[in-house]
């Protein structure tokens, strides 16, 4: 699967490369990296993609194009189920609060609805993160459910 950079007004999305990935498990820092990035989530993916380097995934760095610092990542929970595709993000918390998060969602949205095969883009969130829920309302998704996880109760937002 190739994974395209994407450009929005404010941020790029870059293709998080496997080399990237294995210096954030390795706990080691880049000149690039904003102060706090990365965090809990991002490790998590991290580990995924450093793991198994060849296995094709959708995600995505997010790139405050002003710094050239990775601020955050996003990314598409591949490969799609019965043509549903999940999302996922996170934003170092020095630049949140600035809508970065949800230009990112709108641009990672609209590029997996011209994915072949892909005819549902979705995303679940805990109902108590308020952020998370205004950022999925503010790019245009509706809430469509509820979904049971290890988690807890999630709501399910889809992509109108």
């Amino acid at each position: 699967m190739f994974i395209s950079e994407l450009t929005t007004e404010r941020l790029v999305l870059r293709p998080w490369p496997a080399e990237e990935a294995a210096a954030v498990v390795a706990g080691e820092r880049r000149p690039h990296w904003a102060a706090d990035f990365p965090a809990g989530g991002d490790r998590v993916i991290a580990g995924i993609i450093a793991g198994d380097p060849d296995r094709p995934h959708g995600h995505r760095l997010i790139v405050e194009r002003e710094t050239g610092l990775t601020v955050g990542a996003i990314g598409l929970k591949w490969p799609p189920t019965d043509g549903a595709v999940e999302f996922g993000y996170g934003i170092a918390p020095s630049r949140r609060c600035r809508g970065y998060t949800t230009e990112a969602v709108r641009a990672l949205v609209a590029f997996a609805r011209t994915v072949p095969g892909v005819a549902e883009v979705f995303a679940t969130v805990d109902p108590a993160n308020v952020p998370s829920v205004r950022v999925l309302e503010k790019a245009g998704l509706r809430r469509a459910g509820t979904v049971d996880s290890d988690e807890g109760l999630l709501h399910r937002y889809v992509a109108e």
